[in-house]
């Protein structure tokens, strides 16, 4: 069937990033880079010579893989693809849907010469380097990282959602992945009855914790399982098998955390609705990809089940999956690779009453948060 189909393309990526994890070599630039790619795909067929020049920075690592990858995915206009990353892997030869290329060391001086820059890399190399790179008649850079996503002079950029705010600038900011997969349900439904409050709960898999918090999870089962030590922890704040951690990034003084509260600065934001109420709870879950989250929201207008799927059945990146009699809902397995976000189980909220509805939404953080995001910013802008 269709539905065991997928499943066993989201198994063999999920297996492809347990091959990442493990046989990988780092860079200290692109390990930073928060996020762990998964697949490969078939080669494009040619450069396009009414193309762009693309750069990737941050190329030999997880988000900077996945870049290349949606590129390709996308059929993207690419006239060249310069690969950029530290000197330790400057001049090795990288494999890409393009053929054969040999990764640069990172400068400012090559990155100015594409007409776009991705920055896969960590918040302090962009705060250091993207503004360099885009100044006085630089390229487009898209960062994704959380340096640039609160500066009110950079637009924080869901394209389905804000890319007016981005066309005439030079420096463009992606957003936290929990935030974007959210908000792909959340906009469309405010567009049609307006947004009062919002609470979410989100769980997270253990790859928003990049490649060590993956082979922290795989080595730590894989030792519970084959010799019944109980796990142990580095990189997370407790064991994460057989356990869930309601803790992500630092505590704030208002005792959420700082990824609890990326969620109602950067949604607030990016929908332009600085008085919005949200209130997140950030979970880690022992899985491998893709993050999922419960959402329950207050409307200003009377909401219906019906009506809201009817929405968001319209919506672009998403996909509705609801039909919870017959055990289809939203799940990491079923929305790992792809590009929409998966929503569900959407009912009306007893709380609320007619103004009230719960759902549940999961996403490939990589791609909606990260990769995919990102190129599409880049695609958006070039059609305008």
């Amino acid at each position: 069937s269709k539905a065991e189909k997928l499943k066993r393309i989201a198994f063999r990526m999920l297996r492809s990033s347990v091959d990442f994890v493990q046989n990988h070599s780092f860079s200290k630039l692109s390990l930073k880079a928060n996020r762990i790619s998964s697949h490969r795909i078939s080669k494009m067929s040619a450069y396009s010579e009414n193309g762009f020049k693309i750069g990737v920075v941050g190329a030999t690592g997880a988000v900077g893989e996945e870049i290349v990858s949606v590129l390709c995915r996308k059929n993207f206009p690419v006239k060249s693809l310069q690969l950029f990353s530290s000197a330790r892997s400057a001049g090795k030869v990288k494999s890409t849907p393009l053929g054969e290329i040999t990764i640069g060391e990172f400068s400012i001086e090559e990155s100015r010469k594409c007409d776009f820059v991705f920055l896969a890399v960590d918040g302090s190399f962009a705060l250091e380097f993207a503004n360099q790179i885009a100044s006085d008649g630089g390229p487009i850079v898209i960062d994704n990282s959380s340096a640039w996503r609160m500066d009110p002079n950079v637009p924080l950029v869901v394209p389905e959602i804000n890319i007016e705010s981005a066309k005439g600038k030079k420096l463009i900011a992606n957003p936290n992945c929990t935030t974007s997969i959210a908000l792909m349900a959340l906009y469309p439904l405010h567009k049609e009855f307006g947004i009062k409050r919002c609470i979410i709960s989100t769980y997270q898999a253990a790859s928003g914790a990049g490649a060590l918090g993956m082979k922290e999870l795989l080595d730590e089962t894989k030792k519970y399982v084959t010799t019944g030590e109980l796990p142990s922890n580095k990189i997370f704040a407790h064991p994460l098998p057989l356990n869930v951690i309601p803790h992500i990034d630092k505590f704030q003084e208002n005792m959420y955390t700082k990824e609890e509260m990326k969620v109602a600065w950067e949604s607030r934001k990016i929908m332009g609705l600085p008085e919005l109420l949200i209130s997140c709870t950030s979970v880690r879950i022992p899985t491998l990809r893709a993050h999922s989250e419960s959402i329950t929201i207050e409307t200003e207008k009377p909401v219906s089940a019906q009506r809201a799927q009817e929405i968001l059945k319209l919506a672009a990146g998403v996909k509705v999956v609801d039909d919870p009699l017959n055990n289809v809902y939203p799940m990491p397995l079923t929305a790992t690779g792809s590009f929409d976000v998966e929503v569900g189980r959407i009912r009306a909220n007893d709380v609320f009453g007619e103004y009230g509805l719960d759902f549940f939404v999961c996403g490939d953080q990589l791609l909606r948060g990260a990769a995919l995001n990102a190129v599409l910013i880049a695609e958006a802008l070039i059609k305008s």
